[in-house]
């Protein structure tokens, strides 16, 4: 039976034993409202609504995410938030360093899930694990308290995920959840869900969905809806589907797909599959692979650390 909180449902987080809102506040929004205390007032609204777990990066707007989102976890909203950030850099130094400004900002000594961001080159996994690379620094962290979980992310290729998992084995690491789109056009074209999520689903990691509408630039294709586009995403074997609200009107109608949410039957995925088939066929709405719009570490290969 699935257990909800304020009438979200929750579901279990991989092998964790953490239970974590089916849909999670997206952390890039965050900051960027003109008005910091609106971005407060969507994180708070959030929690208060169940909606317990909250994404974020070290990167995302210069940090005034992390920033935001570590003064809206006070006055006992901390103990209320499953709490993930990511980190960018791929050597031990460079990503220590960014773990603990992230633990800074956030106003926070623990963060429940600390991820590798934007796994989206073919050798991101070589650096990573090669001997002073950024997972020396994830254990480290974990050992000494400052974080729970460790996972990855990335947006570009699933074979670059599927290399992580590869390499991971490899170097006796178990990840605990892992990030990619999950979305409808997703489906047709270099599908993460097709290649990478039974991986997942097989090893009993938590999986966490994201660009459940591309940003946005999957409705401009003008075959699907915001609402289907939540509920489609929500019905896949996920254990949360991370999306940004930058208003709090967006917020509730996210909030409303949840409390309202079923499962898409077969039929249902059947139809909007024929749908969405011939826009999604060469990725024009997924420009997150395609192009290199959302890719922050190619702007800024500084924050990776010495490559």
């Amino acid at each position: 039976m699935t257990e909800v909180h304020s009438g979200i449902p929750y579901r279990l987080l991989g092998s964790t034993g953490e239970k974590v809102s089916i849909i999670g506040l997206g952390g890039a929004h965050i900051g960027k409202q003109a008005d910091e205390k609106e971005s407060i007032a969507i994180i708070r609204t959030s929690i208060d609504n169940g909606v317990n777990f909250l994404d974020n990066c070290w990167d995302y707007n210069g940090g005034k995410s992390e920033i935001r989102m570590g003064k809206a976890l006070r006055d006992g909203y901390r103990q209320k938030a499953f709490l993930m950030t990511k980190i960018d850099g791929q050597d031990a130094a460079t990503a220590q360093t960014q773990i603990d400004e992230s633990l800074s900002r956030l106003q926070t000594d623990v963060i429940d899930l600390l991820q590798l961001h934007e796994i989206i080159r073919s050798d991101d996994p070589d650096r990573i694990f090669a001997p002073g690379g950024a997972i020396e620094a994830l254990g480290r962290a974990r050992d000494a308290g400052k974080c729970r979980y460790i996972g990855f992310t990335g947006h570009k290729n699933p074979d670059f995920h599927l290399k992580m998992l590869r390499a991971a084995e490899a170097n006796g690491v178990v990840f605990d959840a892992v990030q990619m789109p999950l979305n409808i056009m997703d489906a047709h074209f270099n599908s993460f869900q097709r290649k990478v999520l039974p991986q997942l689903v097989n090893r009993k990691m938590g999986v966490l969905g994201m660009k459940p509408m591309g940003d946005g630039i999957i409705l401009e294709s003008g075959t699907v809806s915001a609402q289907e586009c939540l509920r489609y995403a929500m019905s896949l074997p996920v254990s949360v589907v991370i999306t940004g609200c930058e208003s709090l009107a967006v917020l509730e109608q996210t909030l409303d797909a949840a409390r309202t949410f079923s499962p898409m039957s077969q039929v249902e995925v059947a139809e909007l599959l024929e749908k969405t088939a011939a826009a999604a066929a060469h990725g024009e709405y997924e420009r997150y692979k395609t192009s290199a719009i959302f890719d922050s570490t190619m702007r800024h290969p500084e924050w990776l650390g010495p490559r």
